[in-house]
C-alpha cells in the first residue's frame, strides 16, 4: 500500500510540474505590434562570433530567417546591423580556440546570412574594428565592399543617396547615406560610417547631413563604437589607425553640431554573459535643439562568452507608433523561441532591454 501511495503522489508531483511548464510555454507571446499601423526596424547586434565557428552559422542564419518570415507581420521596413561581421578581416590560418573559419569563410558566411533577406527588405551594416586589417584594426583595409557590393541587395541600393570614400579615396559603402520614406511620408536619412572615423570622413558626413536635401530629414547614424556599457561616449581605444575618431569625438565633430541627427546605433561592447556589459543608452541635445536617442546594443559574449554560440540569437525590434513619435524597443531572440521548452527566455524584459522613448 505504500509503495502505490509513493507512486501516486510521485506520479501527481509530475504531472502538476509538466502542467506548469507547459503552462508556462503555453503563455509565450510571440512578437507583433502594439498598432497594427506601426512600422519596425530590426537591430541586428555584432555577428563575429556566429561566423567564426561554423557551428554558429545555423544560428545566425535563423535569425535573419526570422526577419524575412516576419516583414509582413512586423511591417519591417528596415534592418541594421552593429558591425564586426566577421572576427577577422584576413587571417589565412584559423586561430582555434577563437575560431575555426579563415577570414575569407567568415565574410562568405556572413554574406551568406544575409542573403535570405536579399531583395526582401532593405539592410544596412556597418563596419567594425574586427573587419579591418588583419585581426583587428592594424589598418583601414577591409573585405567589405567584395562581400557586400553595391547589387548585393536591390532593396538597399534603390535606397543609396551618398556613397563616401575609403581611406584611399576610392568609393565605399563603408561610408554611405540612404534615404528612406516610412509610410506616413517622415522622411530618414540613414548614415553608416566605418570604425572609428577618421578625420575625412566626419568632414564628409558633417557636408552630407547640412545638405539642403536633408534638412528637414531625419538622420539616423549607424556606427560602430560610440557608447560604453556606462551609457558615455567613448574617448579612446588604441587602435592603431590614421586619425581615428570614437564616439565622444564623433559625438563632438559630427552629431552635437547637427541640426537634424536624432537617433545614433552603435555595437561593439560586451563581456562574457553579462546582458548589460553589451548596452547602452543615452539621450542628448543637438545644436538644433533637437534630442538625440543614443542606443548601443550588442550580445556577441552572451551564450557562453567570447567562445560560446554567438548571443543566442539576440535582436531588437523597434516598433515605430504611427503618431510619429514614438519608439518602443523590445529585446528578443529567434533562438529560443522557436521550442516550446526554450520559449519562457525568449524575451529579456528588463527596463534596459524593453522601453519606449519619443522622437523631435
Amino acid at each position: 500500500m505504500k509503495s502505490i501511495l509513493k507512486i501516486w503522489v510521485f506520479s501527481f508531483i509530475l504531472f502538476h510540474l509538466g502542467t506548469e511548464t507547459y503552462g508556462q510555454n503555453n503563455s509565450y507571446q510571440p512578437p507583433a505590434l502594439t498598432d497594427s499601423n506601426s512600422w519596425s526596424m530590426i537591430l541586428l547586434p555584432d555577428p563575429q562570433t556566429y561566423v567564426k565557428f561554423s557551428r554558429n552559422q545555423a544560428i545566425f542564419d535563423l535569425m535573419t530567417s526570422w526577419i524575412g518570415e516576419q516583414i509582413d507581420p512586423l511591417h519591417i521596413k528596415m534592418v541594421l546591423c552593429t558591425g564586426d561581421l566577421v572576427e577577422q578581416n584576413n587571417i589565412w590560418i584559423p586561430e582555434g580556440k577563437n575560431g575555426n573559419q579563415v577570414s575569407i569563410e567568415q565574410w562568405r558566411s556572413v554574406a551568406k546570412g544575409f542573403n535570405k533577406l536579399d531583395g526582401k527588405v532593405p539592410y544596412i551594416a556597418a563596419t567594425g574594428n574586427h573587419d579591418y586589417g588583419i585581426k583587428s584594426a592594424e589598418n583601414r583595409e577591409t573585405n567589405y565592399n567584395q562581400y557586400f557590393p553595391l547589387d548585393k541587395n536591390p532593396l538597399s541600393k534603390a535606397l543609396l543617396k551618398e556613397v563616401g570614400y575609403d581611406i584611399d579615396g576610392k568609393p565605399s559603402l563603408t561610408n554611405a547615406a540612404y534615404e528612406f520614406s516610412d509610410p506616413k511620408g517622415i522622411k530618414y536619412l540613414f548614415l553608416v560610417l566605418e570604425f572609428a572615423p577618421h578625420d575625412g570622413t566626419l568632414a564628409w558626413a558633417k557636408e552630407i547631413v547640412n545638405k539642403p536635401a536633408y534638412a528637414q530629414h531625419r538622420v539616423v547614424l549607424l556606427t560602430h563604437s560610440y557608447l560604453n556599457a556606462k551609457n558615455e561616449h567613448i574617448e579612446s581605444e588604441g587602435y592603431k589607425l590614421q586619425n581615428p575618431n570614437y564616439g565622444k569625438a564623433v559625438w563632438e565633430k559630427l552629431v552635437k553640431p547637427s541640426k537634424n541627427i536624432v537617433l545614433v546605433f552603435s555595437g561593439h561592447i560586451g563581456a562574457p554573459d553579462d546582458e548589460r556589459a553589451h548596452i547602452g543608452f543615452r539621450t542628448d541635445t543637438n545644436a538644433g535643439g533637437k534630442k538625440v536617442q543614443q542606443m548601443t546594443f550588442n550580445a556577441q559574449a552572451l551564450g557562453g562568452g567570447w567562445h560560446g554560440n554567438g548571443g543566442d540569437g539576440w535582436l531588437r525590434i523597434l516598433e515605430f507608433l504611427p503618431d510619429g513619435k514614438t519608439i518602443k524597443v523590445k529585446t528578443f531572440s529567434p533562438l529560443f523561441a522557436i521550442s516550446p521548452a526554450t520559449q519562457h527566455l525568449a524575451w529579456r524584459t528588463k527596463d534596459y532591454d524593453e522601453f519606449s522613448f519619443e522622437l523631435d
